[in-house]
């Protein structure tokens, strides 16, 4: 460790961590294996860090939830392995809600990302610079948001969507879709980030004809659920987007206007 830098005793270290000078570890801090920690970083109680991460310079992890309710309950911020936060990234603990606010493995946090209590961000997620992220947001696994996206409370973005930047994300997202527009809006599938991952034309084209039926066509949310229910053949992103889009109580974003 840095003589510049300081680590509080009780911190708990794994082998081979990199911490910079300047940086500061509070007490009830677990960092893993590997880990580089940035100059002037500062870490406060409760964050777990997982293996081979990085994170920057100006970064503020674990600090106290921007939430006038929260009382001093004990709560986390847990990231997963191999993830790089950039610069003056800042991610505050959970609340009551969910105890934690968590991001997974392999993912990337552009500078100035704020990540708010109680988000929950899944594996392989990108998040472009400045992007902002109010409390209880959900998103999901190998989703990208472009730069200088904010995303409301309590939405959830589903799995491999691409949200591009600047947009106001007040609905909740479905997965493997683009949105963009004021308001908010699909505009087609992730075709290109889902054949980069592995998927075949056949399952691209299916999950395209789901969507199609559900913002193309012309029909309410309800019927265009019963007919891609009945009509689509059986697959796991069939099942992916129908329980999504059940599961959406307050809504979700517009078709093409």
């Amino acid at each position: 460790m840095n003589p510049l830098s300081y680590i509080h005793p009780k911190a708990k270290i794994g082998e081979n961590v990199k911490i910079e000078p300047f940086s500061t570890v509070y007490e009830n801090v677990e960092i893993g294996d590997g880990t580089w920690i940035g100059p002037n970083v500062t870490i406060f109680p409760g964050a777990r860090i997982g293996k081979n991460c990085r994170i920057f310079p100006g970064s503020v992890i674990s600090a106290i939830p921007q939430d006038l309710k929260f009382s001093g309950e004990e709560t986390t911020v847990e990231i997963g392995d191999n993830t790089t936060i950039r610069e003056c990234v800042t991610i505050n603990r959970g609340t009551t809600d969910k105890m934690k606010t968590a991001l997974g493995s392999n993912c990337l946090l552009m500078a100035y990302v704020h990540v708010a209590h109680d988000c929950i961000i899944g594996n392989n997620v990108i998040i472009a610079n400045s992007v902002n992220l109010a409390g209880h947001v959900t998103i999901e696994d190998y989703t990208i948001l472009e730069g200088l996206v904010a995303v409301q409370q309590f939405v959830t973005i589903g799995a491999h969507a691409f949200i591009t930047g600047g947009s106001l994300v007040r609905k909740n997202v479905p997965p493997f879709t683009k949105a963009a527009r004021e308001p908010l809006q699909y505009i087609g599938i992730n075709s290109v980030g889902l054949r980069r991952r592995g998927f075949s034309n056949e399952r691209v084209l299916e999950i395209e004809d789901i969507y199609r039926t559900l913002y193309i066509k012309g029909h309410n949310v309800t019927n265009a659920l019963a007919i891609i229910e009945h009509e689509a053949p059986a697959s796991n992103e069939k099942e992916q987007i129908l329980n999504f889009i059940r599961d959406s109580k307050d809504g979700i974003m517009r078709g093409i206007s």
